[in-house]
């Protein structure tokens, strides 16, 4: 089976919603600890506006401060064309656009339907192909609510599906199906996964999942097993949607990786500088994390017999 790959979002996804802001150097020092993990992707950030996202607004200086390591994609979020702009001038590997499946959450969340989102996806798409260095960078597209809309409910299979063709169509070369907010369950999820496949062969998906209701293992699990090897996951467990009542926050990276090693199932990452890493977390962003192996220890640790 095809190595499984795994894109970091905590320094984005995680840290965007963080009421402490934390600081450049230590978001630096905590991407590069994570590069040198084996993860294959990491989310550095966001070109977002810094009115927006306050958390977020040292993008620039984050990714030009970080060790690029051969082998290691840096991806960042953006939201319109001028994001894409400075991401090009930052020198990313690649962008990620995002935009809703379903009307309600994309009116909320992004202001726009999911028309008016596929719109500026062709616009962001015209202004990267036109520059030259543009040609090189790797366009992926976020779909949230993919599995679910907490305002309008289930999100039909057909329309999901028309929505990543549509995407496909404009020029996007990977698609990563998002659980927004934590509604997804397994057998749902290996449903959408075998149909995407199945419609489009060749083109790489990504699953993102939320432990909103704690079925975020279970969830990956059920997508691997359909055939997905592409998985994002936040360190600690960090991030959430503010639209998912009760979120806690994404699928946790050492918890996923822990997961499929003590399956025998290969990751090419280091667990324990995962661990090490999410250690950090606490102290960065003031509060205690999700994650449940840095806490636990993994399966495999032993213990002493207690005293009688």
């Amino acid at each position: 089976m095809t190595q499984l790959q795994f894109n970091e979002v905590a320094p984005r996804d995680g840290f965007q919603i963080e009421a402490t802001f934390v600081p450049t150097a230590a978001k630096i020092r905590l991407i590069d600890a994570l590069s040198a993990t084996g993860l294959t992707r990491i989310e550095a950030t966001s070109f977002v506006s810094p009115k927006a996202v306050p958390a977020l607004a040292d993008a620039a200086e984050v990714v030009a401060g970080i060790r690029r390591r051969p082998g290691v994609g840096i991806t960042v979020l953006v939201p319109n064309v001028k994001g894409a702009e400075r991401a090009l001038a930052a020198g990313v590997d690649e962008i990620n656009l995002v935009m809703s499946a379903s009307d309600s959450h994309g009116l909320t969340n992004l202001r726009m339907t999911p028309t008016q989102s596929l719109e500026q996806f062709a616009a962001i798409v015209e202004a990267v192909r036109a520059q030259p260095q543009g040609r090189e960078l790797f366009i992926n597209a976020s779909l949230s609510t993919s599995f679910g809309c907490p305002f309008e409910g289930a999100v039909p299979e057909a329309r999901v599906l028309d929505l990543v063709e549509r995407q496909l169509a404009l020029g996007v070369q990977a698609v990563t199906l998002c659980d927004t907010t934590g509604m997804a369950n397994p057998a749902q999820v290996a449903r959408l996964c075998e149909a995407a496949q199945a419609r489009f062969p060749g083109i790489p998906f990504t699953l993102h999942f939320h432990n909103t209701r704690g079925m975020g293992l279970a969830n990956a699990l059920a997508a691997w097993q359909a055939g997905i090897t592409r998985f994002d996951a936040s360190l600690g467990g960090l991030g959430g949607c503010p639209y998912a009542p009760g979120a806690t926050g994404n699928v946790c990276t050492e918890d996923l990786v822990h997961m499929f090693e003590q399956m025998g199932v290969a990751t090419g990452v280091d667990l324990d500088g995962l661990l090490a890493a999410s250690a950090t977390l606490p102290e960065l962003v003031g509060h205690e994390t999700p994650g449940q192996v840095v806490k636990a220890g993994k399966a495999d640790r032993r213990y002493p017999m207690p005293a009688r």
